[in-house]
């Protein structure tokens, strides 16, 4: 078994969507970025990559690469777990912390949960999701963006006989 850690933060602007944990969120402002910003499945996918000592998003999907602007942070993802398969590895589960004081995110997270495992292939109680604020400290309580923390424990696969 191995581990890893993940943290990604974007900014909040107005005329941008909000996808987070791959899954659109209605509400006025969304995260910018070179991406769709999604900081929860860009912070798993930093978790994933450390927990099999692959670097880091950054790494595989640069953000000078024009291939990946705009692109749905899901298609990440499932890159990022092609990855691990070819490395012989499979998720044991994951947690992610989503930091934002606004929109609030708890009617969200079973979606969150679906979309996350979907694109894994795994089952959703697999993927702990949880929401929460910094009680208005700091850019995330002032509104300035939102962030979000993982943690991802890979499993070697078994050998097939």
């Amino acid at each position: 078994m191995r581990v890893g850690l993940g943290f990604d933060v974007h900014r909040l602007v107005e005329g941008r969507a909000l996808w987070l944990g791959g899954v659109n969120i209605p509400w006025e402002r969304g995260l910018l970025g070179h991406s769709d910003a999604d900081v929860a499945i860009h912070a798993l996918c930093d978790a994933l990559l450390g927990a099999a000592a692959l670097r880091d998003i950054g790494y595989h999907f640069p953000d000078t690469d024009p291939r990946y602007k705009g692109i749905d942070s899901r298609l990440l993802l499932r890159h990022v777990m092609r990855l691990l398969d070819e490395q012989g590895y499979r998720l044991g589960n994951c947690d992610i912390t989503i930091c934002a004081e606004q929109p609030k995110l708890n009617p969200h997270i079973p979606a969150m949960q679906r979309e996350l495992a979907d694109c894994m292939g795994c089952e959703p109680g697999q993927v702990s999701i949880k929401a929460t604020t910094t009680e208005k400290l700091g850019y995330t309580g002032r509104g300035e963006g939102i962030a979000a923390h993982a943690v991802a424990l890979i499993e070697t696969k078994p050998v097939e006989p």
